[in-house]
């Protein structure tokens, strides 16, 4: 759960109430999806955000705990800077990226809003820096290198560990 806003329409008679709600789903281990429900009461709001979000899940490629590289999100008017941090940082972001982050499971990871503050421009440009990242492997393809000219060692050397899963053996020396 975001943010959670009463919008009203003025009719005839008066007011008329709706409420709408920003809702970021995640299994915290790298997938993460945003959704956006309006409804008369809060909790059918709620419920269709969830909905939503679970439509629009996605994977994030993560090297540990932290981002892959250094990205810039846009959405709007919404800016928000990502940057990757070293284990035991936290997740140092503020309300709508925050969330969105922990979703991901991203436990190490710097951000900074930098355009429109609205919970949901600063939510849809945090997915969007989200989206765009690309593993180690995908980068080396694309420039035609290997993974180790492309990628600094830890980082590569945390993008493997998180893609061979927690229950794999690991080679022992």
């Amino acid at each position: 759960m975001i943010t959670i806003n009463r919008v009203a329409k003025v009719v005839k008679g008066g007011r008329r109430f709706s409420f709408t709600a920003l809702v970021a789903v995640g299994d915290g281990a790298g997938k993460v999806g945003l959704g956006y429900g309006k409804a008369k009461e809060v909790p059918s709001a709620i419920q269709k955000g969830i909905e939503e979000a679970k439509k629009n899940l996605f994977a994030v490629p993560l090297a540990g705990s932290t981002i892959t590289h250094p990205i810039m999100g846009k959405r709007g008017a919404g800016k928000v800077m990502l940057k990757p941090a070293a284990p035991g940082t936290g997740v140092i972001a503020g309300g709508a990226a925050r969330a969105i982050l922990e979703a991901a499971g991203i436990h190490d990871i710097l951000a900074k809003s930098l355009g429109s503050s609205n919970a949901i421009n600063v939510a849809r440009a945090t997915l969007s820096g989200l989206h765009e990242l690309k593993s180690p492997d995908d980068v080396a393809r694309l420039r035609g290198l290997s993974p180790e000219e492309v990628a600094p060692a830890g980082v590569l050397r945390a993008w493997r560990e998180r893609q061979r899963g927690p229950f794999e053996p690991t080679e022992v020396a």
